[in-house]
């Protein structure tokens, strides 16, 4: 059995032993005697251990209608956890429970689906047309203990696997403002990270804190190094900014990244968003990136150095109390190709815009429907289409995605 397995194993056996006996340790507080206050959405709950999961599911159709022969398979190329196209599938199927720290807790996320392979499969170069990301036998997405002192003055540590703090959007597609992940989600961030994280309320508005783990999207660490994260949330009534900068040996997050070995090789990453919030009914975001890794790797096929930066612009309108609309832009460039090069068929550098726009009904509370059209576009011909090897410079889609979720927090 390999050491990543051995420390997952037993980081859910410490978490969930310690989420049970805080459930044995403290009895939920009796109902007050007065009347009671309006219902609030169901819990599901054992003792103090809340439960809280989702499955998502979709279907895609691509008019470039790129077949299985293809170099990518069919596949929305650029896209995470809903690029299989032209069929009906399962983007993921989760299950999660929390303890709250008291001044213990822990957190155990279970995920199962395509979007789990790409988070913890092993990328294969020769597994054939695409999708090259095997499936993973490790179904964790999160498990961390966390320790909230009650002295501390609202500081908390937590240890474990946790997702990374980069980013405007997250893996869970409920939680977006669209269904398909952006740009800068797939290629200019982490998934996750292994190790130790802080957060220290410093002002009433302010939050800042301080991350050491084992670089980018990896348990055991190969990278010759620790990678440090810093991490800022301001919080005010109209607007939120959010600033992550994480440097260290670590892997990048594209396709075609190539781990670090030594101490030689390091990766900077920059992540701010601005999030704007005028109103109850309408929010927009600014979301910008800039990343670099120099490698240690020489060979006559890598860049020794390449950098990436993008920006994405979003907004949001509860145009009724069950409908949505949604619209994002974005903007990607990647000189080098180190984030978007696939299979090693584009060596060279390409420039991406995306736009994309979102209608979503919310049927019944936990029960809500999404219907999305997207573009992207190259300044090289990269997108594949139809059952031959030819390439265009866009690709449009259609998707259709349903959410049935459960839980505490809606």
């Amino acid at each position: 059995m390999n050491l990543k397995s051995n420390l997952l194993r037993v980081l859910v056996g410490a978490a969930m032993a310690t989420a049970l006996v805080a459930g044995a340790q403290t009895a939920p507080a009796p109902a007050p005697a007065a009347a009671p206050a309006p219902a609030a959405a169901p819990v599901w709950s054992v003792g103090t251990i809340d439960f809280s999961g989702f499955v998502d599911g979709y279907y895609s159709y691509n008019a470039n209608r790129p077949s299985a022969n293809s170099d990518f398979g069919n596949i929305n190329q650029l896209y995470n956890f809903n690029d299989l196209t032209d069929s009906f599938n399962l983007a993921a199927a989760k299950l999660s429970l929390n303890h709250d720290p008291d001044p213990v807790g822990a957190h155990i996320d279970f995920l199962y689906g395509r979007t789990n392979s790409l988070i913890n499969g092993n990328y294969n170069s020769s597994y054939g047309n695409a999708p090259a990301y095997t499936n993973a036998d490790n179904f964790i997405e999160q498990a961390f203990l966390s320790f909230k002192p009650t002295k501390a003055k609202g500081l908390e540590l937590d240890f474990g696997k946790f997702v990374t703090s980069a980013g405007a959007e997250v893996i869970e597609s409920k939680d977006n403002w669209n269904y398909s992940r952006s740009l800068l989600f797939v290629n200019a961030i982490p998934y996750y990270h292994f190790g130790l994280r802080s957060s220290y309320p410093v002002t009433k508005t302010w939050t800042a804190g301080v991350q050491v783990v084992n670089g980018w999207n990896n348990v055991t660490s190969t990278n010759g190094g620790v990678t440090v994260g810093l991490t800022s949330a301001l919080t005010k009534t109209k607007y939120t900014w959010s600033t992550n900068y994480y440097t260290g040996p670590a892997t990048t997050s594209g396709y075609y990244a190539q781990p670090t070995t030594t101490q030689k090789g390091f990766t900077n990453l920059i992540d701010t968003t601005l999030l704007l919030t005028p109103n109850a009914k309408f929010n927009a975001y600014i979301n910008y990136d800039y990343g670099q890794t120099r490698d240690d790797l020489k060979d006559d096929n890598d860049k020794l150095l390449h950098h990436w930066q993008g920006v994405a612009f979003a907004a949001r309108e509860q145009v009724t109390g069950k409908a949505a609309l949604a619209g994002r832009f974005e903007y990607f460039t990647d000189p080098q190709g180190g984030q978007t090069s696939v299979y090693g068929l584009l060596h060279k550098g390409q420039e991406l815009e995306e736009f994309t726009g979102t209608y979503e009904y919310k049927w019944v509370e936990g029960l809500l429907a999404r219907v999305e059209y997207r573009r992207d576009w190259s300044d090289e011909k990269f997108f594949t289409y139809g059952n031959t090897n030819a390439k265009k410079t866009a690709q449009d889609t259609v998707t259709l995605g349903v959410v049935a979720f459960f839980g505490p927090k809606r």
